[in-house]
């Protein structure tokens, strides 16, 4: 190959500093050609940087078509920006919804649980107050097994406090905890023009209560997710993990509730809508038997004050918590909301 001339020299020396002097891929192409190939003919250095070229328009009109396809929806929006602070040391990741519920009323009062305790299930009121701490923690900066996946670590904690009970200096009346490990992965199966989801979990959810109040199970689940522009819908069938049965009711060791399935089901159906600045959700539970046992939950968020945003939450059937999950029962309640689904 012949020597450099001194423009192209010049050329070359202000590259490999770092200034651009406007130059073209292809020209960057050739700079990079001749410094890495000195053996190299002109032509063929010519032709791999013109096919360079190509490969490199061909890949961005795939990426530009890609994108143009992909028309993200409340989910995959609501992943996008959790995924820009979360790994922030200063930042919680939210889970499930995070709210304060100051005021709720029960249709019931499960007072046969609270049997051994004497007078204080008298005492029990029907108007508490009820709220929800929920968050995540990713485990991995890079992709696991396919593109955009995650790994979480996942825990909800749920109180019900008998604030307005003075008798009996307000104690909180049931707290349910639910820990949870789960993957999940987009699909690229796009029906009815939306986007879908999928994570498997394994969580423990109990009431952390000795006996006889003891109330606990072990799932493994798969959770469908369909999103399509405000629109979110999630499908969670999960399969109970057994424990043995207590040979007698007052055992530490053993299944709390052995029937629990029959009251809760085998899965979960939510759904949520966004309109303006107003989320709509729904939550449905069926154990698919003759007895038709399961329940319903109907929420409504809405801007209230700065960050936080008013709360309206009803809830008709069995399983609204732990203790509770074989009695039926309507619960109204009001509040805040810290964080939403969407």
């Amino acid at each position: 190959m012949r020597a450099l001339t001194a423009p192209a020299a010049f050329l070359l020396t202000s590259f490999f500093s770092g200034t651009s002097l406007g130059l073209s891929d292809y020209d960057r192409c050739l700079l990079d050609a001749i410094k890495g190939q000195a053996a190299t003919t002109s032509m063929a250095i010519k032709r791999q940087c013109a096919k360079h070229l190509d490969d490199t328009v061909n890949e961005n009109q795939e990426l530009e078509e890609a994108a143009e396809s992909f028309k993200s929806g409340v989910i995959s929006n609501r992943i996008r920006q959790e995924r820009e602070s979360q790994w922030n040391r200063f930042v919680i990741t939210p889970h499930r919804r995070n709210y304060i519920l100051p005021y709720t009323h029960t249709s019931k009062v499960n007072r046969d649980a609270y049997e051994f305790t004497g007078d204080w299930k008298e005492e029990i009121r029907h108007s508490e107050a009820k709220f929800q701490l929920s968050f995540k923690v990713p485990m991995n900066h890079e992709d696991l097994f396919r593109k955009n996946d995650a790994l979480y670590i996942g825990f909800t904690m749920q109180s019900w406090w008998q604030v307005y009970t003075s008798s009996m200096s307000a104690p909180f009346r049931e707290t349910n905890y639910q820990p949870e490990l789960f993957y999940l992965t987009p699909l690229s199966w796009k029906p009815f023009s939306g986007n879908t989801g999928i994570a498997f979990g394994i969580e423990h959810q109990s009431n952390g209560r000795s006996q006889p109040l003891s109330r606990s199970w072990n799932r493994v689940y798969a959770n469908f997710l369909f999103e399509k522009d405000n629109f979110a819908l999630s499908l969670r069938p999960w399969y109970r993990l057994r424990e043995d049965d207590k040979e007698n009711s007052g055992d530490s060791d053993g299944d709390d509730n052995p029937d629990i399935e029959n009251f809760l089901g085998h899965f979960e159906l939510r759904t949520a809508y966004r309109w303006q600045d107003y989320q709509f959700g729904l939550m449905v539970r069926n154990n698919l038997r003759s007895d038709n046992k399961g329940a319903m939950e109907l929420d409504w968020s809405f801007p209230f004050f700065g960050h936080l945003r008013g709360f309206v939450q009803y809830y008709n059937g069995y399983g609204e918590s732990m203790i509770d999950y074989n009695i039926s029962q309507q619960r109204v309640g009001v509040g805040i909301l810290l964080t939403d689904l969407l």
